[in-house]
């Protein structure tokens, strides 16, 4: 048998074709540097992180949460005659305004924002200082009654009214206790009665310290474990609690709590020494109805992170917020979380720290 020699020609094509198949054969071997992996290998890439979620503050409470709900704030007047304890739903609210009315016992305006509860009451009659600590809010104000001279007012700052006299809807009676004790409501039925002009969530009404530095009283006042007060006939104090962060409630000697157990309890106390003067009004039982006067300003005294700090307060209107004035003349930076605000009368009222 004979062999042929390959010629040079074929050769080359033969050189040719090899060449070309080490030439595809290139990409291949080094497509890993691409983050391209053969058939049948693992990659070892990361996928991307998502982004961390932008947080927000609260309005009514400087606690961050994200993306919080656009709906407007939600006032409530609520009784605290021992005949209306324990209230429902009161430990949900951001702000709590206490008042002294008729016969020296206090009423509540109870402002929701951050936390709507299932059921809340009772719900009684609206005063006239309601209209100034309501225009703040421009929001919505429920309660079962009042002086047309006092609802007039409250409308008058912009809020919009839910009355039960009017038929609002959300009311009920409780038949746990006897009128006019047993009124109370579903809120999520409130805030559905919002009207085109009242979605907005509320504008700020104190400042807040920012996340992870001391509030105005934690680093620049004196420890405090114990404010007690005299309103009118009555006798609320707050002690604080280092297990809970927080101020606890109590009526006299007795923890004030809510209807579900709980202490009532805040991150920050703001004691106001306002002036209280009566009105030509008065109530079925003869006694003349008090009005607190919230334009102006006054001393003020703040408890927060177990410590208190004296201060000063100013209103330039019913519809202005309430600004907090330290040491100083810098601005009042509170807890982040609820806030009680007690309105003390400068003449009858009294503040006692422990």
């Amino acid at each position: 048998m004979s062999h042929r020699t390959p010629s040079r020609r074929s050769l080359g094509r033969t050189a040719g074709a090899l060449a070309l198949i080490g030439a595809l054969a290139l990409p291949l071997a080094g497509c890993g540097s691409d983050g391209l992996s053969p058939v049948g290998s693992t990659s070892s890439a990361v996928p991307d992180a998502p982004p961390a979620p932008v947080l927000v503050p609260w309005p009514l409470t400087g606690v961050m949460a994200e993306a919080p709900p656009q709906r407007p704030a939600l006032a409530v007047k609520i009784e605290n005659s021992p005949a209306a304890r324990p209230q429902t739903g009161l430990g949900s609210a951001d702000v709590v305004w206490e008042e002294v009315v008729e016969g020296g016992i206090t009423r509540f305006v109870a402002v929701y924002h951050s936390h709507v509860p299932p059921e809340i009451g009772p719900i009684r009659s609206v005063r006239p200082m309601d209209a100034a600590i309501a225009g703040p809010l421009r929001g919505l104000f429920a309660f079962s009654g009042g002086g047309p001279d006092f609802v007039r007012a409250i409308g008058d700052t912009g809020s919009q009214l839910l009355s039960q006299d009017a038929g609002a809807d959300g009311f009920f009676r409780v038949t746990t206790r006897s009128a006019p004790h047993n009124v109370h409501a579903d809120p999520a039925r409130f805030l559905a009665q919002a009207d085109a002009a009242h979605l907005a969530p509320p504008s700020p009404e104190f400042s807040f310290a920012p996340d992870g530095q001391p509030s105005t009283a934690a680093a620049l006042g004196t420890p405090t474990t114990r404010v007690q007060l005299k309103l009118g006939s009555g006798r609320p104090s707050w002690a604080w609690s280092v297990p809970d962060e927080g101020w606890m409630r109590a009526e006299g000697d007795t923890p004030a709590t809510g209807s579900d157990g709980a202490q009532l309890a805040a991150k920050n106390v703001v004691v106001l020494r306002v002036d209280v003067v009566n009105t030509a009004f008065r109530d079925p039982a003869g006694n003349p109805v008090p009005e607190t006067r919230m334009v102006g300003g006054g001393e003020a005294l703040i408890a927060s992170g177990g410590s208190t700090i004296a201060a000063s307060w100013s209103k330039a209107s019913e519809t202005a917020p309430v600004v907090l004035t330290g040491p100083g003349g810098a601005p009042v930076l509170l807890a982040p979380g609820n806030t009680w605000v007690e309105l003390v009368p400068a003449g009858t009222g009294r503040v006692t720290l422990g």
